[in-house]
């Protein structure tokens, strides 16, 4: 019997997981592309990575003589065109979906509606806002800062979609999310133990509020998810990563 090699398997998972959450041009075997959910526990790698792109586009700024506010801009813009925007797309679905509609049905139908309403161009502008001001607060103290601290928030803010995985039925009988399949709870034990210890190393304690604010906001959208919906779709997963993105950079800029 031919034995599993463990480095690997870990290489294919980081290879699944930036497949799955981004546009950079991965190379993806058959043995990646079929591993699904098992590779949950790396999306906490894959934000790492996808944290550093935007870091080092606002390193690229600030280096050009740009102020703070513009690098932010550069890092929200390079951060969005690197996952090609699939998470901002999650947040304005949930916001339209959970607020727009009477039901479940509704909401769910609204949700997969490809057009975006009012609730969610104002959760788009809001959830960029807030990221663009506490990156700019945090791009004051430096490009290493910033480095850091969108690292982090890339590392943490992927773990937070991990335990909706494990937790929280498919409300849909289809979609990204039901394709992927269900994390198990190993996975999001791993994917927390990944990302808090990525998070310490770049930010020292400073991490442990920032992991308990995102920590709070992903229960909070999961409770939600719950009640209006029935459980998570890839929409969910996606405005929990924005949102837990939002509670770390706003607590690093606090």
């Amino acid at each position: 019997m031919r034995k599993t090699d463990p480095f690997a398997t870990a290489l294919r998972d980081v290879s699944a997981a930036l497949g799955l959450l981004s546009r950079l041009p991965v190379p993806l075997d058959a043995a990646a592309m079929h591993r699904g959910a098992a590779a949950a526990w790396a999306y906490p790698l894959a934000g790492l990575m996808l944290g550093g792109v935007a870091g080092l586009a606002a390193a690229v700024a600030l280096g050009l003589g740009l102020p703070a506010q513009l690098a932010a801009l550069a890092a929200l813009a390079a951060g969005i065109a690197a996952t090609g925007a699939m998470h901002e797309d999650g947040l304005a679905d949930c916001a339209d979906g959970f607020w727009g509609g009477w039901d479940r049905a509704d909401r769910l139908a609204i949700m997969k509606d490809s057009r975006i309403g009012a609730y969610g161009v104002i959760a788009l502008v809001l959830g960029l806002a807030a990221r663009w001001a506490a990156l700019w607060i945090v791009l004051e103290a430096g490009s290493g800062a910033g480095l850091a601290a969108l690292m982090a928030a890339g590392a943490l803010s992927r773990a937070a979609m991990v335990p909706l995985m494990a937790v929280l039925p498919h409300a849909r009988d289809g979609g990204l999310s039901r394709g992927v399949g269900a994390a198990t709870p190993r996975a999001a034990v791993l994917a927390a133990a990944v990302a808090a210890g990525a998070a310490l190393v770049l930010l020292g304690w400073a991490a442990i509020p920032a992991a308990i604010w995102a920590a709070l906001l992903t229960w909070g959208l999961g409770a939600l998810a719950r009640t209006r919906i029935g459980g998570q779709t890839g929409d969910v997963l996606g405005a929990a990563q924005q949102l837990a993105e939002i509670a770390v950079l706003a607590t690093l800029a606090a």
